[in-house]
């Protein structure tokens, strides 16, 4: 059973995603199997906020090397959950503006 601080992993911090907290648009890395519900309920759950809509993304992995070594970053899935204008903001997210 996968409870709400399992399905978000982490805030995203990036100037791209910072612009979008003016809009009340907030980026996490989320589990891979994570559905848009489920991910909708844990930030509901987690921040006390409402949740509009959610749009996710998979990223895929990337080749990378370093000196003789290569290899592969991670795959990992991205989820943009827009939050309603009345709810309040995140305020881990005030805090990096």
């Amino acid at each position: 059973m996968k409870t709400s601080h399992d399905i978000i992993i982490r805030p995203i911090i990036s100037e791209k995603s910072l612009k979008g907290t003016a809009d009340k648009r907030y980026t996490f890395e989320v589990l891979p199997d994570a559905t848009k519900p489920e991910i909708a309920n844990a930030v509901e759950e987690v921040f006390g906020v409402k949740v509009v809509a959610v749009n996710t993304v998979n990223m895929k992995k990337k080749p990378k090397a370093l000196g003789v070594h290569s290899g592969y970053t991670k795959a990992w899935k991205k989820a943009i959950v827009t939050l309603s204008q009345d709810s309040k903001s995140i305020e881990f997210f005030d805090g990096m503006i």
